[in-house]
């Protein structure tokens, strides 16, 4: 067996960023995502968001990618809310996502910004942070 611990923030939106995620939707869609994780041995340490995105704290699954540890976050959580009718519409996600490494030693300080998403949001939009999030691995930012 081989031994791996790859810390990961991963970041995604509602599709055209619709802010359909607003309490008690977000404590749901959050609920159900981290029951799903641990039905899949996926660790979420941490997960919330805010009315058009989510973050988690998770590890990497030692045999999944992060491409596909995402999709079956997102596409799984989208159809469990479809089928439920959780919202009055069809509920997806964005194509696009973040997702980085985060060291040992920096796994508090993203916790505690994952736990204070509804303050921090009162002074900056999603689209400031997810670009300063894009900018931080080096890319140009993303308008779309």
């Amino acid at each position: 067996m081989s031994y791996i611990k790859i810390w990961v923030h991963a970041v995604w939106a509602t599709k055209n960023r619709q802010p359909i995620l607003k309490p008690p939707i977000l404590e749901q869609v959050c609920g159900h995502i981290k029951t799903n994780a641990i039905e899949k041995n996926i660790f979420i340490d941490r997960i919330n968001g805010y009315h058009e995105h989510i973050h988690t704290l998770m590890l990497l699954k030692h045999d999944l990618s992060i491409s596909n540890q995402m999709q079956l976050l997102k596409g799984e959580s989208a159809f469990w809310a479809n089928k439920i009718g959780l919202l009055k519409g069809k509920s997806e996600w964005a194509d696009k996502f973040f997702a980085a490494s985060v060291s040992n030693d920096k796994i508090d300080l993203v916790r505690a910004y994952i736990d204070n998403q509804q303050t921090h949001h009162q002074k900056v939009t999603f689209m400031a942070e997810y670009n300063h999030f894009i900018k931080s691995l080096g890319y140009e930012e993303d308008f779309g």
